[in-house]
Parts: C-alpha cells; structure tokens; sequence
C-alpha cells in the first residue's frame, strides 16, 4: 500500500462493511449488492458463493478478537452444510474459503473433513478431475478454471491419495485451460466439455478473454506452489505454468485492474479479478525464485489502486462505508457490471488482513 495509515483505514472500512451487511442479510447469504445504495442481493443457500462470506466473517473475528464475531463465523459455517452432497466442484471454493480460517473449531473442521471425502469421492479417475458437476443445471462433465482454487487443498488434506487427486485435476486444468502451445496474447477456452474417448471441447462461454478465469487459474498454480504435498509433483511444470501466467497474462504489465473481458477494452472493469490476482501474487512473492519481488510490488500496486479508486473508505465519500465497487458478475448477461461481489470483498479483506499480520496468507 502507499502507507500503512491507508491500509489500515481500507481494512477497517471492510470490516465496518461486513457488520453492516451481516444486519442487512440476516441468515441469508450476500452475493452482490447495488452499486448505488449498498443494497445486497442475497440467496438462502449461498451458492457457489456461500464460502466467502463464511470467510469474511472468520476474518472479522480474528481482526477483533471477539467472541461474538466467532460465533457468528460458527453459525454461517454450519449453514453451509448442505453444500457437501452437491453434486458441483466449486465446493473447493465453498468449503475451503469457508473453512480455512476457523481455527479451533471441531464443527467447522467436521464440516471441512465431510467435504473433503465428498470431493475424493467425486473425483473421476478417467477424466483426472473432479467434474464440474450438475448442481447448477447443464451438462456436468465440465472442467472449468473456477473448480480449481480451493479443491487443491480440501483434497490435499485426505492424505497421499487426495494430494495425488489434488494433482492430477490441477494440471488436467493446466492441460485444458493453460494453453502451453499457443502464441502469448491467445488463450484456450475456460471452460471445457467431455464429449467422449479423451476429447475435450472447448466452450464459448466463458470467453477466453474472462480475466477473472485466469485470475482463478493463478491463484490454483499459487496455492499448488506453496502447498508442502502439492509443491513435490511435477514442480517443473507448476513453476513454468506460474511463468506463463505472469509473463503472457497481464499480471505484471497489464492494468492494476482489468477488464471483465480482454476483448472488450473499453468494457466493464473487474475489481474481483485484480483482489483475486493480489492474493495469487502474494503467495507467489513468497515462493523462492526471480520472480518474488516483482510479484510482492505488484499485488501492493493492486491493492493501493483498489483502495485508493473503488473503494468507499468514508473519508471523501457519503457513500456506505467498505464496498469495494465495480465488480462484474457477468459482462455477457449483462448481470451485475459494476457492483460489489462478495468474493472481491473478501479476497481484499485477505490481501489486507495479510498485509496487517492477522492471518498468514501462505495458509488460506
């Protein structure tokens, strides 16, 4: 950041934000929220979303130390039990980023264990993935960048057996969605369809320019570099897919905050992916090699523009304190162009708590 005073104030403000929505959803889960008057969008179960809040709400308890605040974070953890038996891969975004954080709570990490056996169990072994799945309606043998953060690790816990599962769905990903063999500048589809006998068709939607998907697939190759099972398979390849990614995809070079679609430069900003991508680089500057400080300057750049440009700190602004704004949802539907996204917030809130020193982002 430019200062730790400006640090401090934009982590203050969204743990200010977080008390507001927590008055405002009730024992709903936010999703996005208008970007206008704060008003949340909310959904009963969470969706795919549902992890994110749980996980803000384990921050504001570790950045107060109150006992309420946990209790909370407890009570938002245990309603996203039902998730287990989904049918849907993005439980390694529901289930890790819900869970990482409650230290020393039996039922969070009974909730955690479920879902980690859940997730082995659904692990294709012809396919090398666990699938996309069909709780969210469409065809379900899918392999999509948004499954890949998060199941890395749920899996990796369920011991050699899951870290070799862990493995083999991350570089399926890598082998679909990287594109090794294309010139810089071009990009395979992020989302894939099994069609049978080993092919695999690409999908139009999301587009290959989706910042936010190759955001996800940094931050999958990050958490697969630092995590102690993960880091010994095929290391070669994971530290030449981190290469790629930074040198052919904007990461370091690019805009601090990108477009929702490459394609569409002049289209609507995605402040998400730039939180996303400030989280990945952080991890990766903590990984040895060339490449560390140049990452570690980058995500503090990030940050400081997230904080200085689209974020309501309630110095200059009347607006409702904490929203990181200019979201977008999905720039092709039309849904949600220039909101607050609870995963943006929540992915700055853990850049910014890891900056403060109240968690360790080597471990989320």
């Amino acid at each position: 950041m430019t200062g730790t005073d400006r640090a401090g104030r934009a982590l203050a403000a969204l743990m200010e934000r977080v008390m507001v929505t927590e008055s405002q959803v009730g024992v709903r889960f936010p999703l996005y929220a208008d970007p206008d008057d704060g008003s949340w969008t909310t959904t009963g179960r969470g969706s795919w979303a549902g992890g994110f809040w749980a996980g803000l709400l384990w921050l504001r308890a570790r950045y107060t130390g109150d006992e309420d605040d946990r209790a909370a974070a407890v009570e938002c953890t245990a309603r996203l039990a039902p998730w287990v038996e989904a049918d849907t891969a993005t439980r390694g975004l529901i289930f890790w980023y819900g869970t990482a954080l409650a230290t020393d709570d039996d039922a969070a990490e009974a909730i955690r264990k479920a879902a980690v056996g859940a997730c082995l169990s659904a692990h294709d072994r012809e396919l090398g993935l666990v699938p996309w799945g069909a709780a969210f309606g469409g065809p379900r043998l899918l392999a999509r960048v948004d499954a890949v953060p998060g199941m890395l690790s749920l899996l990796a816990e369920e011991g050699p057996d899951g870290a070799a599962a862990a493995t083999a769905h991350l570089h399926r990903h890598l082998d679909l969605c990287l594109g090794e063999d294309l010139p810089p500048g071009q990009w395979p589809a992020p989302a894939w369809q099994f069609t049978g006998q080993q092919r695999w068709q690409p999908l139009g939607d999301p587009l290959p320019g989706w910042s936010r998907g190759r955001a996800w697939l940094l931050l999958a190759v990050a958490e697969a570099l630092l995590h102690p099972r993960l880091a010994l398979h095929r290391p070669d390849r994971l530290a030449a897919a981190a290469e790629r990614l930074l040198a052919h995809g904007g990461f370091l070079t690019g805009p601090l905050v990108p477009p929702a679609e490459a394609e569409k430069p002049d289209g609507p900003l995605d402040t998400s992916t730039a939180a996303i991508t400030a989280v990945a680089l952080m991890k990766l500057a903590r990984v040895p090699g060339p490449r560390a400080e140049d990452c570690s300057y980058r995500a503090v750049a990030i940050l400081s523009r997230l904080a200085e440009s689209h974020l309501y700190d309630g110095v200059a602004d009347e607006a409702p304190v904490g929203r990181l704004v200019d979201g977008c949802y999905d720039a092709g539907k039309g849904l949600a162009v220039r909101h607050e996204l609870i995963w943006g917030t929540f992915f700055l809130t853990l850049a910014l708590a890891a900056l403060d020193g109240v968690v360790d982002i080597t471990r989320v």
